[in-house]
């Protein structure tokens, strides 16, 4: 069905004037600090002018929580970890953030937890909440529960999570998404898919749903007196369908959360950007974000069907020059001949003026879930060294899929700390890479693999080369 007929029956939105700034003001009154654990770098994806790091030292949590900002995000790459890996870490900047904020002076109250995941529903849940919890010695009453993402055509609607493909909505556990060989899942009802996350310990149940009824006919009140139920850390799923769905359902939350309620939340991106209260923003603008005009580099590391045709489309619709990299030879011992021949070839692009996409062989690995996650690290690790062995520096660099984004921005190019500058794309943010990085100043697109038709990566490359295409 189209999401026009999956919301016939359910009441018209209801517009409050202003929402987000008032949500914003009372951030700022407050002291809040909304800290957002990024488990892949894509959920800046609907923000703009809000820092992002990718380590979680001592120094930079104090600079982070320092800034002022209500917001920030900390970039984990923790859904490229092992689930036990993932707890420890979220554990660690947990107790990290605590103590910062006690040596900066900041109630640690005030620091309020977002697990930022996957709008079609892939990560480690509960997992990662319970650990960033644990390391804050935080109790909540709920945990938030708040996959949409609008951009990308992500909606709740009926506690059902549906994914838009071609102008129809499929429910979340039918898409390819749910096949995922780590995080697959059967159930596209939060509810259900909660109780098959947590292994039956919450029950379908028991789990509190804000349905679309409550925010549209009730308003903020109507799901502030929903919130004020929720006790021992019970999830609470939270429908919607658009912006305003949210801005009504946060301002309830903010509510409750002054009267002394507690939550954390488990999140697409959409749902931050409603929380911190961010104005909306055009897309950007070819001079806002290159500064020199020349080739770009592409490295691709996604190996979702979207992904592959967007790449297909790329090679076949402009002059860059694609580079296979043999996955079978990273596997297999011969790595180091594999780095090189790819670095040759993009540095004699580059210096050719012309852009090159790096990218690895399509055929998805059939492994089970340890050896995939084994096997993705190999061939990050490959890429990666590509990246940091080039001699010619891109005017541009597009990373394309999460994992491969936060890795190239971390292992090759040095970035401990960037700028969220806005979106290129709906859903697809340009990072600003800080001065101690390896290119400092250059736009870094960070390119979800869910996101965008099959042009989508052709128009981001025409953008930033300054090059025309057309969209039939």
């Amino acid at each position: 069905m189209t999401l026009t007929e999956a919301l016939a029956r359910h009441p018209e939105p209801m517009s409050v004037t202003g929402a987000r700034r008032s949500i914003h003001a009372g951030l700022s009154a407050r002291g809040v600090r909304i800290v957002v654990l990024d488990d892949d770098p894509t959920g800046t994806q609907t923000v703009h002018d809000v820092p992002v790091y990718t380590r979680w030292t001592p120094e930079v949590l104090a600079d982070a929580l320092g800034g002022g900002e209500p917001v920030f995000y900390l970039s984990t790459n923790s859904r490229g970890l092992e689930s036990s890996d993932a707890a420890r870490l979220g554990h660690e900047i947990g107790e990290g953030l605590a103590e910062a904020a006690r040596n900066a002076g900041i109630p640690v109250e005030a620091i309020v937890p977002a697990s930022r995941s996957d709008s079609t529903l892939r990560g480690h849940y509960p997992t990662e909440v319970d650990a960033l919890l644990n390391g804050l010695h935080r109790a909540a009453d709920g945990v938030i529960i708040a996959p949409a993402f609008f951009e990308g055509g992500r909606y709740t609607i009926d506690d059902v999570h549906w994914v838009e493909q071609d102008g129809r909505l499929i429910a979340a556990h039918e898409t390819e998404f749910a096949r995922d060989p780590v995080f697959g899942y059967r159930e596209s009802n939060l509810r259900r898919w909660v109780e098959e996350k947590t292994d039956g310990a919450v029950r379908a149940e028991d789990v509190v749903s804000v349905d679309l009824h409550t925010i549209r006919a009730g308003g903020p009140d109507a799901v502030a007196d929903v919130l004020r139920r929720a006790v021992s850390g019970v999830p609470v799923v939270l429908n919607a369908a658009c912006y305003a769905d949210l801005e009504v359902a946060v301002m309830g939350l903010a509510t409750v959360e002054r009267e002394g309620k507690r939550f954390a939340y488990r999140c697409a991106a959409s749902f931050v950007k409603v929380r911190a209260g961010i104005e909306d923003r055009p897309l950007l603008a070819r001079d806002e974000m290159v500064r020199t005009h020349g080739p770009g580099l592409i490295v691709m590391g996604s190996y979702v069907e979207k992904s592959t045709r967007q790449l297909t489309t790329l090679l076949a619709e402009s002059q860059a020059l694609g580079v296979e990299v043999r996955v079978d030879r990273l596997l297999a011992g011969e790595a180091d001949a594999e780095v090189r021949s790819a670095a040759r070839q993009i540095d004699a692009a580059l210096a050719g003026g012309r852009t090159a996409v790096c990218y690895t062989t399509r055929r998805r690995l059939e492994t089970g879930a340890a050896g995939f996650l084994e096997a993705g690290r190999l061939i990050m690790g490959g890429l990666c060294r590509i990246v940091g062995s080039l001699e010619e520096d891109p005017a541009w660099l597009v990373a394309k899929g999460g994992i491969t984004s936060i890795e190239i921005a971390r292992s090759a190019l040095n970035v401990t700390k960037a700028v969220v500058l806005g979106q290129i794309l709906p859903g697809v943010p340009v990072w600003k890479l800080g001065p101690q990085a390896r290119w400092p100043g250059v736009p870094y697109v960070v390119f979800p693999g869910n996101v965008g038709d099959e042009r989508g990566l052709l128009r981001v490359a025409s953008m930033l080369s300054d090059s025309e295409v057309s969209d039939d």
